[in-house]
């Protein structure tokens, strides 16, 4: 086998210095991801991979579309994006939930008042 052949496999492992979990809470593939106002200014010492995940996150992006763009694998970008957000570069708002729909009840309540009018 050459070094060659092993690229593949030790760039993960370079990218993410040995380790192999996010700090802190998962992303989840729908978390929106956005650079920090802020962010370019503290910048020095970030891998090249980091500093290309704030340019593409200037407008927010979900996990998996950076994921996509970037060509890395979600792990390996979850523990990215760790990164940056212990650093304070990145926000990370939770994908939106969909609202809980309103009681049988209140709808039939609201559908006689509507007739009685």
């Amino acid at each position: 086998m050459t070094e060659q052949d092993n690229g593949p496999l030790l760039r993960p492992y370079m990218l993410t210095r040995g380790r192999t979990r996010p700090s802190g809470p998962e992303f989840d593939l729908l978390s929106v991801i956005r650079t920090a106002p802020s962010a370019h200014e503290r910048t020095a010492g970030l891998a090249p991979e980091h500093l290309r995940i704030l340019r593409i996150c200037r407008t927010p992006s979900t996990v998996a579309d950076l994921a996509s763009e970037l060509g890395l694998s979600l792990n390996v970008l979850r523990i990215l994006l760790s990164d940056l957000r212990d650093k304070g570069l990145i926000s990370v708002r939770p994908q939106a939930t969909v609202a809980r729909l309103p009681d049988e009840r209140i709808l039939r309540e609201v559908i006689q008042a509507f007739k009685a009018l």
